[in-house]
């Protein structure tokens, strides 16, 4: 079957949608025939969808949203009305059946839905259910039996039930479906994907929601091939895709024996996400031998009250440890805070700046405010107003946080805010130009270290 794919994500710095890649690469072993839209790239969407689809003769069109919104409790930038707008040009520009997608989807699929006008939705691992879907339409079979659709009938969503199957089953994923090296070039990195979904505790997290609670892992083997097709590209900049890399540590380990072994560590740099524990000295030895030049750590809090009301299953001094291990192997650290969840208190944002002093990373992220996704814990335990509104702050520090945050961390170079009324220190990736700045200059790598090497460097 004649297949379309279209990519909605416009957001500057350019972030290559990998998930698309993935898909348009299990369609293509499936035996159809792909073609594949970068909106990226282009001035006027809406025109670009009329010129792509006319003429063409496709019977399934495949269109990704990559994020709901900029999750930023201070701007609460939506992407919908443009991906809105976008849906409603490939309405009117094909007869194809219409089929949404992607980790900003699987988030509210049922809100998406209704807003995009398509046909239907698939939630979680694409490359499996749409080349299924494929396969029911080309054969006249009833292509609802999709795993994993979604679609409306009536006044009711109904869905099917998705097949969770290995990703040691995905083909080979050479990368050579999006323009990865343009990416690379005006979005300063690449990513690559170990594993899916993550059966943490995290009181606030759409991942389980988006990509199911059970970890499935990829093979080292097939990783690292997926390495070393983005470096034949001339790409050497990476960024890990994983919810947390070290999770499950063992997984880590293959991935990085295996690069390791391959001499890949010495021809690239990667940065990865990675859970404060369980992480070892000898899993940040592994990293740094493998190529990874930077970890950013979910750490959220400093105080182990906070941190237990946040679901997270590690304390206080598991940060300065994986801070430490981390430095003393050579990597740059950088620890994201989410600050102002429920129970925030005046003394628990102090506690929480004193350690980020003590653990001395490169760079810490501030994030005030919390987003609240359906389905999750933390939307369930709000008011239905709390949860409707989307986003949170603890009401009990709402009136100090930002003055108290100032107080607390003065003119402390390392702390970046995720805030774009500060320029020189935001990190806020949607829009920055200072980054963008960064990147057009030379610099890549993950974004909060290019803004750590762009800030040192320029003075």
């Amino acid at each position: 079957m004649r297949v379309a794919l279209v990519n909605t994500n416009r957001v500057q710095p350019p972030i290559a949608p990998i998930g698309l890649d993935y898909v348009a690469e299990a369609l293509a072993a499936a035996g159809d025939e792909v073609s594949l839209l970068d909106l990226c790239w282009e001035p006027d969407p809406a025109q670009a969808v009329r010129r792509f689809f006319n003429g063409q003769d496709f019977g399934l069109a495949g269109i990704t949203l990559r994020n709901t919104d900029d999750c930023g409790y201070l701007t609460r930038h939506s992407f919908l009305p443009e991906f809105v707008e976008i849906m409603a040009a490939v309405r009117a520009a094909t007869d194809a059946k219409i089929v949404v997608g992607g980790v900003g989807f699987s988030v509210m699929p049922e809100a998406v839905l209704g807003l995009s006008g398509a046909d239907a939705g698939i939630w979680g691992d694409g490359e499996f259910a749409f080349a299924e879907m494929a396969r029911l339409l080309e054969s006249g079979q009833d292509w609802r039996k999709t795993p994993g659709l979604i679609w409306c009938e009536g006044a009711e969503y109904r869905r099917t039930a998705p097949v969770t199957r290995g990703l040691g089953d995905l083909p080979a994923m050479r990368r050579r479906w999006v323009d990865n090296r343009r990416y690379f070039e005006q979005g300063g990195q690449a990513g690559f994907e170990g594993k899916r979904g993550c059966g943490a505790a995290c009181v606030y997290c759409a991942d389980p929601a988006a990509k199911g609670r059970t970890t499935r892992v990829r093979p080292a083997a097939a990783v690292a091939d997926e390495v070393e097709q983005l470096l034949a590209q001339g790409i050497d900049h990476l960024h890990t895709c994983d919810s947390e890399f070290n999770l499950p540590p063992w997984h880590a380990h293959e991935v990085c024996e295996e690069l390791a072994r391959r001499g890949v560590g010495g021809r690239l740099r990667w940065y990865a996400y990675c859970a404060p524990a369980p992480f070892s000295r000898q899993l940040a030895s592994a990293m740094q031998r493998a190529g990874c030049a930077g970890i950013n750590f979910g750490a959220d809090s400093g105080d182990p009250e906070m941190l237990a009301r946040l679901g997270r299953g590690f304390k206080p001094e598991d940060i300065l440890n994986a801070a430490r291990w981390t430095r003393e192997c050579g990597m740059a650290v950088m620890l994201d805070l989410l600050l102002g969840a429920p129970g925030e208190t005046a003394e628990s944002l102090a506690r929480t700046v004193e350690l980020v002093r003590k653990a001395e990373p490169d760079r810490a992220g501030v994030s005030v405010g919390v987003r609240v996704y359906p389905g999750t814990r933390l939307a369930e335990s709000l008011p239905p107003e709390g949860a409707q509104s989307g986003f949170f702050l603890e009401p009990a520090v709402a009136p100090f946080i930002f003055k108290l945050l100032d107080e607390l961390i003065g003119d402390d170079g390392r702390f970046l805010f995720f805030d774009p009324g500060r320029p020189e220190k935001n990190y806020n990736y949607n829009a920055n130009r200072r980054l963008t700045e960064a990147i057009r200059t030379g610099y890549r790598g993950a974004y909060w270290d290019i803004l750590r090497r762009y800030g040192e460097e320029a003075g």
